[in-house]
């Protein structure tokens, strides 16, 4: 499956409130595929759906109908069993907001997502944050309270705790949009040196066109579909 397409969406809808006189479709038919190593802004006004899109993307929401493959698997059939440990392994996410536990320190942050698949910490664990951490420049920073790191810093830290498992697709939701436009140019290329160095395929939401032009492909979501 190495040469498969890491997202592949095909005929994605998407409703709620489904089988009621409120049902609303936010999806109309949605036909996406991202390659490994690709990276896309998601652009489109607010309420065109591209969080819906993003959340089904991430397996955070099952779609109405259509099909999701990830990585090569498909999901659509999957229990949530199954959908929690392939989001765990092969997707991460970076937020508008951090979402970092600001009583611990920025190590300990990045080492929570590998807490979570071994259970208990151990060296090899450290080592492995320690270095997610230096990668995103923090290495000073490693034992400073989460609370207490800037804006910048803190979406760093989300960033490397978004890679502490290795994911095939990163998934960031408006990640500069909290930052003042320094915070923001540097938060996008630690993202972009991420793709470039490991390959990762980000798919970046963002409502900054000049950050849109500097990715490869843009998607546009508009009323619930997908121009490209």
């Amino acid at each position: 499956m190495a040469d498969a397409p890491v997202v592949q969406l095909r005929g994605v809808r998407k409703a709620f409130n489904r089988g009621t006189p409120f049902e609303t479709e936010v999806l109309h038919g949605i036909d996406l595929t991202l390659q490994r190593g690709e990276f896309c802004a998601v652009i489109g006004p607010s309420g065109s759906g591209k969080s819906t899109l993003l959340n089904i993307v991430g397996l955070l929401d099952r779609p109405s109908t259509g099909t999701l493959q990830i990585a090569g698997e498909e999901t659509t059939a999957l229990d949530d069993k199954a959908l929690t440990r392939l989001r765990g392994h092969t997707i991460g996410f970076v937020f508008q907001y951090h979402h970092l536990i600001t009583a611990f320190t920025a190590l300990e942050n990045v080492m929570i997502p590998l807490l979570g698949a071994a259970g208990f910490p151990n060296a090899q664990m450290r080592e492995h944050a320690a270095g997610l951490i230096d990668s995103v420049g923090l290495t000073p920073w490693k034992d400073n309270l989460a609370g207490n790191l800037s804006g910048g810093q803190q979406q760093r830290v989300a960033i490397a705790r978004a890679l502490a498992m290795n994911p095939a697709v990163l998934l960031a939701d408006e990640p500069t949009g909290n930052l003042d436009t320094k915070s923001a140019d540097a938060v996008f290329a630690l993202l972009r040196k991420v793709n470039q160095e490991q390959g990762t395929t980000v798919l970046f939401v963002t409502h900054n066109p000049e950050l849109a032009r500097r990715c490869d492909k843009t998607i546009q979501v508009v009323d619930g579909l997908v121009i490209q």
